[in-house]
Formats: C-alpha cells, sequence, structure tokens
C-alpha cells in the first residue's frame, strides 16, 4: 500500500504538525506523485494562520474534505498574494478537481479542517479518465461534473472509510487495475518535474505519426496541459528547491547564486524571478515562510 514519509525531526518550533506525506505503492509511481493529507482538528490557530499557500504546479489533483471546509482567497492584483481580507470564493463541490496552476494559489480554512489533496501526473489523468489537461489549466472543477461515474462511486466509498490508512487503501485499490490496463509501455518510474518533462518529451516523439516541432509540442500540451518549456521550467524550479532545503540544513544558511548555478539558472536574478512566479515569493522570503509561517505548510510537506 502507499508509504507514509515520516515528520521531519526538524519541525518548525511554534508550529503545528504539517500534516502527510503518502507516496504511492510502486505499481501506481508513474500514476500518482503523492498525497497529502493535513488536520488542523484539535489545534489552536489565529485567523493568518488558516491561510494555505500553495505554488503553481504541473500537476492535477482531487481533494476532499472529511471535516471543515475551505476557501479560495482570491488577489486584489494578478501580482500579489491575497491576504486574510482578500475575497473569498466558495470551491465548486463537494470533492474538486484542479488542473496544472501555471500561477500561485492560496485558500483560507475558517473553522478546524482536515482534507486530503492527491495528486496526479497530468498525462496519467488523461489516460484514465479521457479528461483533457490543457482544459483544466488553471481551473478548479466540481469533480461530480467532469469525473466518469465509477471515479463519483470512489469518491464516495472514500469519504466513508475510518482513517487517512484507509483512504489510501481505497484509492490504490480502485486505482490498480486501472492504470495496469492503460499505462504506456515503458512507463517512468521516478517522477521528479525534470525527468518527467524529458521523457513526455520522448513518448510524443514515437505515439503516433508526425514528428514536426509543432505536432509534438501539441501531443506534449494535450498530454500535460502546458508547453514542454513550461514543464521545463517546473522541473529547475523543483531542483532549486532541494538544493536550497539540502543547503540550510547542511549550513545553515543558504547562497542563492550556489543554487541558481546549480539549477541551471543563468544567474540568482532569473532563479528570483522563476521562483517568484511559481510561488509568489523572492527565494529568501519563500525559504523563511517555510521555517516559520504555519501557511507554508505545503512546502514543508514536500521537503520532508
Amino acid at each position: 500500500m502507499a508509504t507514509l514519509v515520516p515528520t521531519s525531526a526538524r519541525h518548525p518550533q511554534g508550529l503545528i504538525p504539517s500534516g502527510q506525506l503518502w507516496l504511492p505503492r510502486a505499481s501506481l509511481s508513474a500514476c500518482l506523485r503523492g498525497s497529502m493529507v493535513r488536520s488542523t482538528v484539535g489545534y489552536h490557530l489565529t485567523d493568518e494562520q488558516r491561510i494555505n499557500r500553495f505554488p503553481a504546479t504541473p500537476l492535477c489533483s482531487l481533494s476532499w474534505w472529511f471535516e471543515g471546509r475551505s476557501e479560495a482567497l482570491v488577489a486584489d492584483r494578478p501580482d500579489t498574494m491575497p491576504g486574510l481580507h482578500s475575497p473569498r470564493e466558495a470551491y465548486p463541490g463537494r470533492w474538486v478537481l484542479a488542473g496544472p496552476h501555471t500561477r500561485p494559489s492560496s485558500s483560507y480554512c475558517a473553522a478546524p479542517t482536515h482534507g486530503m489533496m492527491v495528486m496526479f501526473m497530468p498525462d496519467a489523468l488523461h489516460l484514465l479518465t479521457g479528461l483533457e489537461p490543457e482544459a483544466l489549466t488553471n481551473r478548479v472543477v466540481d469533480a461530480q461534473t467532469v469525473l466518469p461515474r465509477d471515479w463519483i462511486a470512489m469518491c464516495e466509498a472514500l469519504q466513508t472509510q475510518p482513517d487517512d490508512a484507509a483512504r489510501m487503501d481505497c484509492l490504490e485499490s480502485f486505482l490498480e487495475p486501472r492504470w495496469q490496463a492503460c499505462r504506456p509501455a515503458h512507463a517512468l518510474q521516478a517522477q521528479r518535474y525534470g525527468d518527467w518533462a524529458v521523457h513526455l518529451a520522448q513518448r510524443a516523439a514515437v505515439s503516433a505519426p508526425g514528428r514536426s516541432l509543432r505536432q509534438l509540442e501539441r501531443r506534449i500540451k494535450r498530454w500535460a496541459g502546458l508547453p514542454l518549456r513550461e514543464l521545463r521550467g517546473f522541473g529547475k524550479a523543483e531542483q532549486a528547491f532541494f538544493d536550497a532545503i539540502v543547503a540550510g540544513e547542511n549550513q545553515g544558511s543558504v547562497k542563492w547564486a550556489d543554487v541558481a548555478a546549480s539549477a541551471g539558472y543563468s544567474d540568482q536574478s532569473h532563479l528570483c524571478r522563476a521562483t517568484r512566479r511559481i510561488t509568489g515569493y523572492a527565494p529568501q522570503a519563500l525559504y523563511e515562510g517555510i521555517h516559520g509561517d504555519e501557511a507554508f505548510w505545503v512546502y514543508r510537506i514536500w521537503a520532508q
């Protein structure tokens, strides 16, 4: 079954446990990137601490709430991150499906909340459901209006499971036979974004007649929802993220020029622009938020 990643011993003082990251069983590693579970039930949070920050992502996600609920925070301007007093919008359904996002997003939980977000590789979701990730890009939709009927039954069954381990088992038992029936012959096992983008380009080159650059780009965008150039950008940003986390743990501080160079950016300014575009924050502000702000729990889970 899925593997629960242990919570880091270096949990920031003054913050509640970030949540749990479940990694899929090996047979589903090319289908799922992971599942994040977060519960604030039983903890006292200030209003500011009820904000949740999410980066832009090439992944698709399917989300459940078992207690409480979240609302989307809407930024006043495209170049700013929303705050506590920003407008709020209810998510569109009991279970929501989100496509790849080219911009960071934020949500707010007014009451104690327990929820789960399952992160799918977009090309895998396309094979499993027939949905076009491109049509879901930068959108969050009511899952009951777009998913096949057997998926809705699975969503209902998962909702009624007694605990998170049982929920993951329910999900994986549903997905495994369907994924084995439709998975590519040579599916990639390691799912770092950079490796996945390369593999996707190789699949596009051999999957159908027509190998012009335009035809390959169309094929990739149909499978993944984003152009290859943007997928490669996510790969570099992910590499920089993990390099910064390791540098901070080993050295106590981060030299951003070194991180930029090791991840393949032209210079530190290039890294700063990319980080702002994906997360809404400059690298140092993001690093400080991960280590001291409740709202950045998603990043802390990913760094475990």
